[in-house]
């Protein structure tokens, strides 16, 4: 079905095609306007009439009449028409288009074909065109017009350029000739044919369009009025010597205007001047003329022009350019000169280094080939000794001391220019008040200062590029001889971007003030890179940052600020500025073992540059804190080491903080005493309550080596000091030793035992005393020693208080018997 559909649809536009092809658009639709051209934003109105009978397979069926407006559908007002016609009206209230094309569609069973169209224009009327202007061209002689064509009209206009020429005759009324320019040109000539010469002529421009005509105002002129001249051509130019200010110039005007009265103008300038100097009103053909008011020993340029005399016509081009140097002339005027002295090193002279300026172009009348310095000035025809002939504008030059003058000239081809006296004047006067550099442009500084209220004969500027070579003496200082100025304006190698420090000089009539500074630019930007960040230390919470300046000739103005950026990948950018005089900084309240970036941005008055970034992390802990962790870390070491050494070192710690007791038990003595007495027991009496004896001291007796034993000399009495007697606690003392009966007096050394009393007992402690034949003592070691003592003997209070038995603390002596003698026997008898 729907293949149906669509084949019946197609067979219906195919049949309406044809009907239309073959009964024509022509005779079967019309579309009509009001006007195919209509100014811009009016109305327009339109109709489009169907004829059904002309219309092939229209005669029974009803017409539908759409509208199109280039692409954009329109709706039109549709109805019968006279016949058998179908005619629909199409009003366009405001047409604001410049051009565009209406068509008319017919509708019939749903399929729409085009069947008329009209196409249609707006626009403006022709605006009327000016400033008209013609030349006469003397090579062909046509007259060239051009003018000002006005706003465009946006319509096809046609332009055409009139004249009329006046007749001498009344039979016949002037004719109007002219031309068309081509193209869209504004211009176009007249030929020769057309022209009258030395007759009026009326000249205008006519634009016409189809919304109207417009014409420019009317030119009356002569063509010879308006006639543009060859230039001439310069012949010569020659100085006049007894006027040596003055040239002489010829010139030869064109063959053309040989025969017009001609005005001409003459124009030069040096290759240092921007502007032109003119002459004017140089009457004359062909001849010379005077021109006075040049400088001597300067190159010109010169130019000439000519027109019609009495200010009629055009000026004709400029002649081709001519060279010419004035002759020259000794210099002139006296020179700015500045100085500084200093005393020789060896001997007694004087170091002067003096500058000056070269003379202006007006007082060098000349090339300048060198200047002079003396100490003295010229007399009677005799020049002085030369210190310095240099081409330079600065000397050094060595003075005897003392010396206050110098004399100064320049001299040219021409000769020696005038003398200037320089007085080395000292550095001592008083300063300028005050001291202010602004920029006077890119390429200039003004200097304003206060006058100081001592009267002042001339200021001396200095300016010096900061942290640069300084050039030449002549390009960094000038003088001002204006005593009464306040302000100066330095042009000279002054550059942007650059720092200049600036000093004033007052200078009175008997001394030099001292110099006032000042520093500027005369125009600044944003610094050529910020300086680099490095990190000075760095903490949990905190980070020291410090930087190197930028150097002066990057900076590009005066640093205003530093500005520290720094942020983490968690918070937004901090900041904070810094002062441009420091080169540190500690960014505080940072978090611990965070990523901070850091930059640094330079800035002054004209912008800022930022630096590379710099990456940090902060730490774990202080620097206290890890301090006293690793002392505490160190302690815990030692500990461990000293612990260590003293489970290795068991033995010896312990023989440090705990020595070894001897056992008298085990010790030597219980060995070294006789047989019988360790058989027979000691009878101690009987005590309640026996209590343990300390023996507290040991004393033993030795003699000397080679001598007898004690037993083969019984004449050695032994005595025992008498005591007090009393209970066990009551102290013994020692015996007295036993001599030696060979008559050599060693004493006998003998050993005593001293011991606490017992418990309950009222006798003293027991002593004992030893003999021995050995010289070595007795010593309470624990090891055993090699020698043997004899003639033991115990001794007891002479109140016989002996106990029976020594009490078990004792246990070397067990086995022992104890008399009850105060007074040891004989050692025989012992």
């Amino acid at each position: 079905m729907a293949r149906r559909g669509a084949g019946t649809l197609f067979l219906l536009q195919l049949s309406l095609l044809l009907l239309l092809h073959l009964g024509g658009t022509t005779g079967c639709a019309l579309v009509a306007v009001d006007s195919p051209v209509v100014p811009l934003g009016s109305a327009v109105t339109a109709s489009c009439t169907i004829q059904s009978n002309l219309c092939r397979g229209l005669e029974q069926e009803k017409v539908r009449i759409t509208w199109m407006l280039d692409n954009e559908p329109m709706a039109g007002r549709q109805g019968h028409g006279p016949g058998d016609t179908e005619v629909s009206n199409l009003t366009l209230p405001q047409f604001n288009r410049t051009q565009a094309k209406l068509w008319c569609w017919v509708e019939w069973n749903g399929t729409k074909q085009r069947v008329g169209m009209a196409e249609i224009r707006a626009g403006y009327p022709p605006s009327k065109p000016f400033n008209l202007s013609c030349i006469l061209n003397l090579s062909d002689y046509g007259l060239m017009c051009q003018w000002d064509p006005g706003a465009n009209s946006h319509l096809p206009t046609s332009v055409t350029l009139k004249s009329l020429s006046s007749r001498c005759g009344r039979s016949r009324a002037p004719a109007v000739t002219g031309c068309t320019p081509q193209g869209s040109r504004s211009r176009c000539t007249v030929p020769r044919r057309l022209l009258q010469l030395y007759r009026h002529m009326e000249i205008w421009v006519s634009a016409t369009n189809a919304l109207g005509t417009a014409e420019s105002e009317h030119l009356h002129i002569d063509p010879m009025d308006v006639v543009k001249l060859d230039p001439p051509v310069l012949q010569s130019i020659q100085s006049i010597p007894f006027q040596t200010d003055c040239i002489a110039l010829t010139w030869e005007v064109a063959r053309s205007n040989a025969h017009m009265e001609l005005q001409c103008e003459l124009r030069y300038r040096t290759p240092q001047d921007t502007a032109w100097a003119l002459v004017t009103n140089i009457i004359g053909h062909t001849g010379t003329t005077q021109c006075c008011g040049f400088l001597f020993g300067t190159q010109y340029h010169f130019q000439m022009r000519c027109r019609r005399s009495l200010a009629r016509g055009y000026w004709s081009e400029w002649s081709p350019g001519r060279n010419y140097t004035t002759h020259e002339k000794a210099p002139t005027g006296k020179l700015d000169a500045w100085w500084s002295t200093r005393p020789a090193r060896v001997g007694k002279e004087l170091e002067v280094q003096l500058c000056w300026k070269a003379p202006r172009r007006q007082e060098a009348n000349g090339r300048v080939l060198g200047y002079h310095v003396t100490l003295s000035p010229r007399r009677r025809g005799r020049d002085p000794p030369v210190v310095c002939n240099t081409t330079h504008t600065h000397c050094n030059f060595s003075a005897p001391a003392g010396t206050r003058r110098v004399y100064l000239s320049a001299y040219n081809a021409a000769g020696k220019g005038a003398v200037t006296e320089v007085v080395l004047l000292e550095r001592k006067g008083q300063p300028l008040a005050g001291l202010r550099a602004v920029p006077g442009g890119e390429h200039s500084l003004w200097v304003h200062w206060e006058q100081p209220r001592v009267p002042v004969a001339a200021y001396i500027l200095e300016w010096q590029r900061v942290s640069s070579e300084p050039g030449r003496c002549s390009a960094c200082w000038q003088m001002e001889r204006d005593r009464a100025a306040t302000a100066a304006l330095i042009q000279e190698g002054i550059e942007p971007f650059q720092r200049y420090n600036i000093s004033v000089y007052p200078l009175y009539k008997d001394a030099i003030g001292m110099p006032v500074h000042a520093v500027a630019y005369s125009k600044q930007k944003a610094p050529s890179y910020a300086p680099k960040l490095h990190l000075k230390s760095i903490s949990k919470s905190s980070a020291e940052l410090c930087w190197d300046l930028v150097p002066v000739e990057m900076q590009n103005g005066f640093i205003t600020s530093y500005t520290i950026f720094w942020a983490n990948s968690t918070t937004d950018v901090s900041s904070s500025t810094v002062n441009p005089s420091l080169s540190s900084f500690i960014i505080r309240e940072l978090k611990p073992s965070t990523l901070y970036k850091v930059h640094i941005m330079a800035s002054t008055a004209a912008g800022g540059t930022n630096g590379t970034s710099l990456t940090l992390v902060t730490t774990v802990l202080d620097d206290a804190e890890i301090q006293f962790l690793f002392l505490t870390l160190g302690l815990v070491f030692v500990l461990l080491i000293i612990l260590l050494i003293c489970f290795q070192k068991n033995g010896r710690v312990k023989q440090q903080f705990w020595p070894s007791v001897p056992d008298p038990a085990n010790s030597s003595l219980g060995k070294w005493v006789p047989a019988e007495l360790q058989q027979e027991p000691l009878q101690v009496p009987g005590v309640k309550e026996p209590g343990p004896v300390t023996i507290s001291t040991v004393t033993v007796l030795e003699r000397a080596v080679g001598k007898p034993p004690c037993a083969a000399e019984p004449s050695i009495p032994c005595t025992v000091p008498q005591e007090g007697r009393g209970s066990l606690g009551r102290g013994w003392s020692a015996a007295e030793p036993c001599r030696d009966p060979g008559g050599s007096g060693e004493p006998v050394q003998y050993a005593r035992v001293m011991g606490s009393g017992y418990k309950g007992q009222q006798h003293g402690p027991p002593r004992l005393y030893l003999r021995s034949s050995s010289t070595q003592p007795l010593l309470l070691d624990p090891s055993p020693s090699p020698l043997p003592y004899e003639n033991l003997w115990l001794g007891c209070p002479g109140d016989g208080g002996c106990p029976e038995e020594l009490p078990a603390t004792f246990p070397l002596l067990q086995g022992l018997r104890i008399g009850g003698t105060e007074e040891l026997p004989d050692c025989r008898a012992a």
